[in-house]
């Protein structure tokens, strides 16, 4: 009988065992088994690379590549089961914060250009990393070392000056663990899309019908990406379905499918190139967290600015009322006689015009960020519509309303208030 017949279940066939890796093995790049002593051994591309070096030659592009791949695959630390790879970009703020501020230490005019050039160094290394469209650790490295060292300065060079009571430092450090706790929950799922998880299940038959639409109207519609992911969408929360589409489209489809995900994408969600998969109602891709800002975790980023920006200026107050005394914050921060005199206070000067530069740069984050959940707009739409001169913009572009999802000012921030607690289900014929 056919119906009785059962397939026949091929026997697996038997996998040698691996041995286990003590604590200073890897499997490296190729495969093979490997040693952390054995970091300086078969380098060809780097005894290449300095030989040119030594004899003023230019490096061909691919050798440098090959020379990178080769120092982040060997540089691995001692670990239980086997030795674990660092990620090379968390280095750089290690070594060079405390370098440069200590060099900024010594002289008015070294302080000068030092603070000057850290910006412009960030700025470039992100622009470089923004524009390849890769995953750094660097700025979530430079910000977290950049909080612990400038809590140790304090306790070392400030404290002891008998100007700070335990109160005061109490509330310092709890301020420092709150924005590490932020942190933590805004560093973690931003609402990825999962296509395992989807609530829709889709056949290949429709598979095939949202590529094909998804490619015409990427030939059809400005304002699409070559992926074929729409950026024409429609409001969810529009009770008159207006539709970013343009007059006369042919579809008014609510959702969008993304090709590279392959899954349906609700209103507002986004395909992100950094980390390669949509997230819902994505905000922007912030490489302080080196993650996306989305409906899961946008809440608690704002909160992480919040406490970072009070707790800075505590402590820049704490620090300036220290070392400049009978002055005010903002008379101490422009002019503090004598301040170079004695290093302990050139340093804590130093750090403390350091953390001015990175509270001014986080304050206008923050207050772009007050501004668009005030219009009920992401800061991607913003991006959109600023390149499409759509909606209404204010104030040489900061203020930009779209008009689709503004529902008012209170209107706008309980729906912020509630982001990640109700789940939107659609019908199957806005699918398609």
């Amino acid at each position: 009988m056919k119906g009785s017949m059962k397939p026949v279940k091929k026997k697996k066939t038997e996998e040698p065992e691996l041995e286990p890796l003590c604590c200073c093995e890897y499997i490296d790049r190729n495969g093979e088994k490997n040693h952390v002593a054995a970091c300086l051994c078969d380098c060809q591309d780097l005894d290449e690379g300095c030989d040119r070096w030594i004899t003023c030659k230019s490096l061909q592009p691919e050798t440098c590549e090959r020379i990178m791949d080769t120092i982040s695959d060997r540089l691995r630390i001692p670990w239980l089961r086997g030795a674990k790879k660092v990620n090379i970009s968390i280095i750089p703020p290690l070594v060079l914060l405390p370098v440069f501020l200590h060099v900024a230490s010594w002289h008015f005019l070294l302080g000068v250009v030092v603070l000057t050039s850290l910006p412009v160094l960030a700025l470039w290394y992100y622009y470089l990393t923004h524009r390849r469209k890769e995953q750094t650790l660097f700025f979530l490295s430079l910000g977290l070392f950049s909080l612990g060292y400038m809590y140790y300065v304090f306790l070392q060079e400030v404290v002891p000056k008998g100007r700070v009571g335990p109160v005061q430092l109490a509330v310092l450090t709890c301020g420092l663990f709150l924005i590490l706790l932020a942190l933590y929950r805004a560093k973690k799922n931003p609402g990825y899309l999962n296509p395992a998880s989807s609530d829709r299940a889709l056949s290949s038959s429709q598979l095939e019908l949202l590529n094909r639409k998804g490619q015409e109207k990427t030939k059809g519609f400005p304002g699409t990406d070559t992926s074929g992911s729409l950026n024409n969408r429609t409001a969810k929360d529009d009770p008159r379905g207006s539709s970013r589409m343009p007059a006369g489209s042919p579809t008014k489809a609510k959702e969008d499918w993304c090709a590279k995900c392959q899954l349906v994408r609700p209103a507002r969600a986004w395909h992100c190139r950094i980390c390669g998969i949509c997230v819902r109602r994505m905000d922007h891709h912030c490489v302080w967290i080196n993650s996306c800002v989305g409906e899961s975790n946008h809440q608690a980023f704002i909160l992480a600015l919040l406490i970072f920006l009070l707790t800075s200026v505590y402590g820049i107050t704490l620090t300036l009322d220290t070392i400049c005394r009978d002055r005010s914050v903002f008379t101490a921060l422009f002019y503090c006689p004598g301040v170079y005199a004695n290093y302990s206070s050139a340093l804590s000067f130093t750090c403390v015009w350091y953390s001015v530069i990175i509270t001014a740069g986080m304050a206008y984050i923050f207050l772009i960020q007050l501004i668009n959940i005030s219009y009920n707009v992401t800061e991607r739409e913003v991006q959109q519509a600023l390149r499409q001169k759509t909606g209404r913009r204010l104030l040489c572009g900061l203020i930009v309303d779209t008009g689709q999802y503004n529902r008012g000012f209170l209107r706008n921030w309980h729906q912020f208030s509630t982001l990640g607690t109700r789940a939107f289900h659609h019908p199957a014929e806005d699918i398609v």
